[in-house]
C-alpha cells in the first residue's frame, strides 16, 4: 500500500521572505518569480544605484566638511540674517537617504544572489526618487553659495585615498560572488560577455588607481619639515566667546604661536574687534539698542559698545557644540564677556610675546573716520608697545606708507600670487585659505623665502597633510585639537605604499579566480527542468535546491498534468526509486 504525501511541502525561507517583502512588497510564496527581470525593473535598479553612489559622494562631503561648519554657518547668517546651525539638518537628511538607499542596495543584490525577480515596490521608488532630487537640489545649492568648498574631496583623499583604495578593492572583490552567480546562471553568451567585461575592466581600474593617488603623506619620513605652527582664529572661539580677552587668553594658555581676529573702527576712533558687520549675533544689541539692531557696527561709538554682553550668545548659541564641556567657572566668565579693543589685544599679544595678524575692514562712506582708517589703526598699533616684528599687516591700502612708518611689520597679503610678485611688491607672507595652496606652491613659496599661514584647520587630518606639505603655519579655531597631534596621523615610505598596493592587488585577483571557479562548480548541476524531465530523471539524486525549484515548476507553471499525474511526480521527487502507479481497484 502506497503512503500519499501532500501535494505542497514548502520549507520555511525567512530570509527570502523578507528579501522580496520588504523590497517589493511580495509576501505570499506564489508572488515570487525566478523569471529574468523586466527592463523597467531593471531601470529602477541602474536609478537606485545612481542615487546611492551619489548619496555616498554628498555624504563624504559633509564628513569631511566638518572643518568648515562653522563657516558654513556663518555664511548662511550673512544671507539669513538668523544664527541657525544649518548642519544639522543637512547631516541628519543626509544620513537618513544614505541608510535608506543601503537597505534597499542590499535586499536588491541579495535578490540577484538567490536569482529571484526584481520587482521594486511603488512606495520605494517614489522614496529612492524623492532622495535621489533632494541630493542633486543640495549639490546645486552648495554649489552656488559654498562653491569652494567642494575643494575639501580632492584635498581629503589626500589623507584617505590609499584606505578608500583598499575599502573599494575588497567591496568589488566581494561582488565576484553575485557576478559569478550571474555568469554561471545566466544562458545568453553575449550577457555572460559583456557582465566579465565590465566586471574585469571595473577591477582593472580599482588596481591601477594607486598610480592617480598623489598625498604628501607619501614620503621618506627624513623629509618631513618641522610641525607647522599654530595661530589661534579669534584667539580659541571652541572655548570661550570669539575675538574677547577669554577666547585669547584660553588661547595662549595652549601655547598657540600668534592670534588672528577681525577689526573694526568705532565712530568716535576706537579699533575694536568684530567679525560680522553687525552686532546681532554676538552681542545683546537687540535688548540694549533694540532700534540701532540692525545698524552697521562701526557707527556705535566707544562708550555704548562697551555697554554690551558679547558672551551671552556663546553659551546661548554652542557653535561649536563644547557648551557642555566648558567648567562652571568658564561658564560664568564666558557669560560676562565684552568686546575687546585692539590695543587691549595687542597689549596681551605683548606680554606674551605672541604674533598678531589682524583683517581691518573700512568704514562705510559717511563715517568719520572713512577716509583716515590706515593711519588710525597704524597709530594704535605703535602706541600699543608691541614689536614690529610680531605684528602681519593684511590691508593693501596704503602698503608703502606703512612700510614708511613701521618697517618691521611683517608685510602680509591675503590674495593669491606668485613668489616673485610677493617679492616685488614687499610682500614676506602670504594668508590664504588653505584649499588656494597646493604642495607645489608651498614648495615654490619656500624656496623664495616667503612664509605663508593657511586657515581655518580644524581637524587632526587637515593639519597632518598640510603638515607633510611643508606648510609652515596654520590659523585654527580649535588650538586645543591640534596641539594633541604630535605627529602625521599616517606616514608611509613610497615603497611601503607600493607593498601593500601589491598585496591588496593580488589578494584580490586570487580570491576572484577563487569565487569564479567555486561558482561554476556549484551552478553547473542546475538547469531549467520541465516536468518530463523531472519526472524521467527522478532517479537521480538532487540536492534540496533543486527539488525546491522542480516543485515550484509544477506547482506554478500550469504543467499540463493532472493531479494524480503532479501527485506521482511529488512521490518521485522523495523516493530514490520510481514509484509505480497505483492499480485500480477491482470493482471499478
Amino acid at each position: 500500500m502506497v503512503k500519499h504525501q501532500p501535494l505542497q511541502v514548502y520549507e520555511r525561507q525567512l530570509c527570502l521572505s523578507c528579501l522580496t517583502g520588504i523590497y517589493g512588497c511580495r509576501w505570499k510564496r506564489y508572488q515570487r518569480s525566478h523569471d529574468d527581470t523586466t527592463k523597467w525593473e531593471c531601470m529602477w535598479f541602474l536609478i537606485l544605484i545612481a542615487t546611492f553612489s551619489l548619496l555616498l559622494i554628498w555624504l563624504y562631503f559633509w564628513v569631511e566638511a566638518r572643518n568648515d561648519f562653522n563657516e558654513f554657518n556663518w555664511s548662511l547668517y550673512n544671507r539669513s540674517g538668523v544664527w541657525n546651525d544649518g548642519t544639522i539638518t543637512v547631516l541628519a537628511m543626509t544620513a537618513a537617504g544614505f541608510t535608506y538607499t543601503a537597505f534597499l542596495m542590499v535586499l536588491a543584490l541579495g535578490h540577484i544572489a538567490l536569482g529571484q525577480q526584481l520587482n521594486l515596490h511603488w512606495i520605494h521608488k517614489i522614496g529612492v526618487t524623492a532622495a535621489l532630487l533632494g541630493t542633486v537640489v543640495g549639490m546645486i545649492s552648495v554649489s552656488q553659495t559654498w562653491g569652494e568648498e567642494w575643494d575639501i574631496i580632492a584635498i581629503s583623499l589626500q589623507a584617505t585615498g590609499p584606505f578608500l583604495h583598499i575599502g573599494a578593492v575588497i567591496a568589488v572583490t566581494a561582488l565576484a560572488w553575485l557576478i559569478a552567480g550571474q555568469v554561471a546562471r545566466a544562458e545568453r553568451m553575449w550577457f555572460q560577455a559583456a557582465l566579465l567585461l565590465f566586471y574585469a575592466g571595473t577591477l582593472l581600474m580599482l588596481y591601477l588607481v594607486p598610480l592617480a593617488i598623489k598625498s604628501p603623506c607619501i614620503m621618506n619620513r627624513g623629509d618631513l619639515k618641522t610641525r607647522p605652527d599654530i595661530i589661534g582664529h579669534q584667539g580659541a572661539p571652541m572655548l570661550a566667546p570669539e575675538n574677547t580677552m577669554m577666547a585669547f587668553q584660553k588661547a595662549i594658555q595652549l601655547k598657540v604661536s600668534g592670534l588672528e581676529t577681525d577689526v573694526t573702527i568705532s565712530v568716535d576712533g576706537v579699533p575694536f574687534l568684530l567679525r560680522d558687520r553687525t552686532l546681532r549675533r554676538t552681542t545683546n544689541v537687540n535688548q540694549v539698542f533694540p532700534d540701532r539692531q540692525f545698524d552697521v557696527a562701526s557707527m556705535f561709538n566707544w562708550t555704548d559698545l562697551q555697554a554690551l554682553n558679547a558672551g551671552q550668545w556663546f553659551i546661548k548659541d554652542n557653535p561649536f557644540w563644547t557648551v557642555g564641556s566648558l567648567s562652571k567657572g568658564d561658564l560664568v566668565r564666558a557669560e560676562n564677556q565684552s568686546l575687546c579693543s585692539l590695543e587691549d589685544f595687542l597689549q596681551l599679544a605683548a606680554v606674551s610675546n605672541c604674533s598678531v595678524v589682524f583683517r581691518l575692514r573700512r568704514p562705510p562712506p559717511g563715517h568719520p573716520h572713512h577716509m583716515s582708517w590706515i593711519n588710525d589703526t597704524l597709530e594704535t598699533v605703535l602706541s600699543s608697545g608691541i614689536q614690529q616684528k610680531l605684528v602681519m599687516w593684511t590691508p593693501d591700502t596704503d602698503r608703502k606708507l606703512v612700510r614708511e612708518v613701521a618697517p618691521g611689520f611683517q608685510q602680509t597679503s591675503t590674495q593669491k600670487q606668485s613668489p616673485a610678485a610677493a617679492r616685488q611688491r614687499g610682500v614676506s607672507r602670504l594668508l590664504l585659505r588653505y584649499n588656494r595652496a597646493s604642495a607645489p606652491d608651498v614648495r615654490a613659496l619656500f624656496t623664495h623665502n616667503v612664509s605663508l599661514t593657511l586657515y581655518t584647520v580644524n581637524k587632526p587630518w587637515l593639519y597632518s597633510v598640510l603638515w607633510c606639505s611643508g606648510v609652515p603655519s596654520v590659523s585654527s579655531d580649535a588650538p586645543h585639537i591640534l596641539n594633541k597631534v604630535p605627529y602625521p596621523i599616517w606616514l608611509m615610505t613610497p615603497d611601503e605604499y607600493c607593498l601593500s598596493w601589491v598585496i591588496t592587488d593580488l589578494v584580490s585577483i586570487i580570491t576572484v579566480v577563487g569565487i569564479f571557479v567555486f561558482q561554476k562548480w556549484r551552478m553547473s548541476g542546475i538547469r531549467s527542468y520541465n516536468p518530463e524531465q523531472i519526472m524521467l530523471s527522478a532517479a537521480v539524486r538532487r540536492s534540496s535546491r533543486d527539488v525546491n525549484i522542480m516543485k515550484e515548476k509544477l506547482i506554478f507553471s500550469g504543467a499540463q498534468t493532472s493531479p494524480p499525474e503532479a501527485l506521482s511526480t511529488f512521490q518521485c521527487l522523495k523516493s530514490p526509486h520510481p514509484i509505480p502507479p497505483t492499480p485500480p481497484h477491482p470493482s471499478v
